[in-house]
């Protein structure tokens, strides 16, 4: 096609995506305006405790600022495709924002930048994403959470023994960290304590876990303790503990929390639960969003605390608030 048909083909283009990008900010802004506004929430997954309580949270914001939430996610945490799709279905639909958790820092990348050049904003909750194409990042200090659990390690197993860590899955930016931290203060604060597995990963599901915890403890029946960077890690190796006659002569450190884990832990199965506070995750998510689309300043980055819960403290108000939600006000989530 020669220079001159192209420009002739080209300019109606773009004339037309201007007018229809115009079109979809005008119609957004009014949703905003008479409190309309639609605010896609997609998880890494649908299956685990946690993503049910970012939506206990995003739902209780919903209804104090009167926005849409629109709940959508992948089935499994691996799926990457899946999460993709849902992310590209929501700007098909013009959304007005997106409140995403990626569960690829890297896969997702590219339907992030796609919202924002078809003027969707997105916040980043729970684990990062490459890049800086979107409004503000409200997680945990998933680093710290990894120290929090290290020093629990080297505090009952008093500075000395073999142990796994027993990874998550690779692409998951917040469970990196978490390794991260946990490796680094082992190196730094527990040099008597020695890895037997450190490169192993649990995958998506609490039965991919189980089975590689099952294979190890089968390998090195010596290990003293075992740290766990989320749910379905934790109670994959947990089955596994059980099933074997292990559990409570192993130490268990785990992440995230259930209601299977924590009767573990006042069952003395489980030794430490390192919890974020997945309600107040999701509901800041979604404030953090409807502040933007009202124009109102908002912080690029907002940590929502890491706590430890303990047999000794699991009954203390605050933190049996983070390893029960309180799910009676919304039954149906």
């Amino acid at each position: 096609m020669k220079r001159g048909a192209w420009r002739a083909f080209l300019i109606p283009f773009i004339f037309f995506s201007f007018i229809a990008c115009t079109s979809r900010e005008e119609k957004s802004a009014a949703r905003v305006k008479s409190g309309k506004a639609r605010i896609a929430v997609i998880p890494k997954g649908t299956t685990h405790e946690f993503w049910k309580a970012i939506h206990l949270g995003a739902v209780q914001a919903a209804e104090e600022f009167g926005v849409e939430v629109i709940w959508k996610g992948p089935q499994k945490e691996d799926d990457r495709a899946q999460q993709i799709t849902v992310v590209e279905d929501f700007i098909s639909r013009g959304v007005d924002g997106i409140v995403l958790a990626p569960l690829d820092e890297i896969a997702l990348c590219r339907p992030v930048r796609d919202a924002v050049r078809e003027k969707i904003p997105v916040v980043i909750i729970d684990s990062g994403l490459q890049g800086s194409d979107y409004v503000s990042y409200v997680a945990t200090d998933n680093y710290k959470g990894g120290v929090i659990a290290a020093r629990r390690m080297i505090e009952l197993l008093k500075g000395e023994g073999r142990i796994f860590l027993i990874r998550y899955q690779v692409g998951s930016a917040s469970t990196t960290q978490r390794e991260q931290g946990f490796v680094d203060t082992m190196r730094e604060e527990g040099p008597g304590i020695s890895f037997l597995v450190q490169d192993q990963y649990a995958g998506a599901t609490t039965e991919s876990a189980y089975q590689l915890a099952e294979n190890l403890l089968s390998r090195f029946p010596d290990v003293d303790g075992i740290f766990c960077p989320n749910e379905s890690s934790t109670f994959g190796t947990l089955r596994a503990l059980q099933e074997m006659n292990l559990a409570g002569k192993v130490i268990l450190v785990g992440f995230d929390s259930s209601p299977k884990l924590v009767q573990a832990l006042r069952d003395g199965h489980i030794f430490g639960l390192v919890l974020q506070n997945p309600v107040k995750m999701g509901y800041l998510g979604v404030k953090q969003m409807v502040l933007h689309l009202r124009g109102q300043p908002i912080d690029p980055v907002i940590d929502t605390g890491v706590y430890l819960a303990t047999r000794e403290n699991m009954d203390e108000p605050d933190i049996r608030a983070l390893l029960l939600p309180d799910f009676s006000g919304h039954p149906d989530l």
